[in-house]
């Protein structure tokens, strides 16, 4: 089978996003998956350039999971990638383990924040298993985050929780993002701040 052909950017400040969704029945057809849609949506909302999407459907299984990620970083050049589903304690569920085994180094952060996030409504939140790991090659490097499933909980895990007037109660984990990516050698992707605020320190900030 030849290698995929590596993505180009449209735009400088274009992010590269592999999106995967874990799931035996969405992959068999049995259902139509609603993950990835979302990530979709939510990210062409959240960001000031629209990203550059790439998809893949695969079964929970840790070889097909792993090798999908692998293509995504190092054969398409993504400097985003983020999954759906797999992260209980089910058996079937094994999307941490194959994030991990293709990683050089784990983002504790990323899964504290989101089980965080997710305490605010449900006491289960704390079965949750996401990582966040990165993957780094010779010339390249990219994150992964493990989301959960369902699209209200992916737009509340990447945008956080806000109070009635607006103001900012738990931080999503999105606002991390695009500083960590510039700290790995990706774009300077920037958000929409109504949808979610990027953080930067004063010194990494583009001059307007």
């Amino acid at each position: 089978m030849s290698k995929a052909q590596r993505l180009t950017r449209a735009h400088p400040d274009q992010l590269l996003v592999g999106l995967v969704s874990v799931s035996d029945r969405a992959s068999a057809g049995v259902y139509v998956d609603e993950g990835i849609p979302s990530l979709q949506s939510w990210l062409a909302q959240a960001l000031t350039v629209a990203p550059q999407c790439v998809s893949r459907l695969v079964p929970d299984e840790p070889a097909r999971i792993s090798a999908a990620l692998v293509e995504l970083v190092d054969e398409l050049g993504c400097d985003l990638v983020l999954t759906t589903g797999g992260t209980g304690p089910a058996r079937r569920d094994v999307t941490p383990e194959a994030t991990l085994a293709v990683a050089t180094r784990e983002m504790p952060g990323f899964g504290e924040q989101m089980r965080q996030i997710s305490l605010r409504f449900v006491p289960t939140a704390i079965l949750s298993r996401q990582v966040g790991v990165l993957r780094e090659t010779d010339d390249h490097a990219a994150l992964i985050l493990n989301l959960p499933g369902q699209p209200k909980a992916i737009r509340e895990t990447l945008e956080g929780l806000r109070d009635e007037q607006g103001a900012v109660v738990v931080p999503g984990v999105f606002a991390a993002v695009p500083y960590c990516i510039d700290l790995i050698g990706g774009p300077y992707a920037e958000t929409r701040p109504e949808v979610v605020a990027a953080f930067r320190p004063k010194s990494a900030r583009r001059a307007s």
